[in-house]
């Protein structure tokens, strides 16, 4: 099983239609809106990681593509230097995934990738910055 996070920007003519829906359905892929702004008559963007095999991975896409929908792969993540960290505990009061808790036995604020969903509410919350979110696209 592949796992990979895409962006996309989804035409005004196409937010009405359950896209989503499809791609997990008839190809078999599971979906995790990770963020979404769609509205009616507007131009919709979403965070989207898909999990599943390659070769429906690629037909999803396809499909994606074929209503007009631009797709690009991305890596996004969230970066956090334990070292550097005080554990004043700012960031865990917005962190509604749950990526961000405090080791009850060592009180260090401990990060745990696999739950983050990218909301960048803890870089925004952290007073010495040792949070951060970096983005890059990834060359298909």
């Amino acid at each position: 099983m592949n796992k990979i996070k895409i962006i996309l920007t989804f035409p005004k003519e196409t937010i009405n239609k359950p896209i989503i829906c499809h791609l997990n359905t008839d190809y078999k892929l599971i979906s995790n809106i990770l963020r979404a702004k769609v509205m009616p008559r507007e131009v919709g963007k979403m965070v989207l990681e898909i999990e599943g095999e390659e070769k429906n991975i690629e037909e999803g896409i396809k499909y994606l593509e074929s209503f007009g929908i631009e797709v690009i792969p991305v890596s996004k993540e969230i970066k956090f230097n334990e070292e550097e960290c005080v554990s004043c505990g700012a960031c865990l009061a917005v962190c509604a995934s749950g990526a961000l808790t405090l080791d009850q036995e060592s009180y260090q604020v401990r990060f745990d990738r696999d739950l983050c969903i990218l909301c960048e509410h803890c870089v925004r919350a952290c007073p010495l910055r040792v949070i951060e979110a970096t983005f890059d696209e990834i060359e298909r």
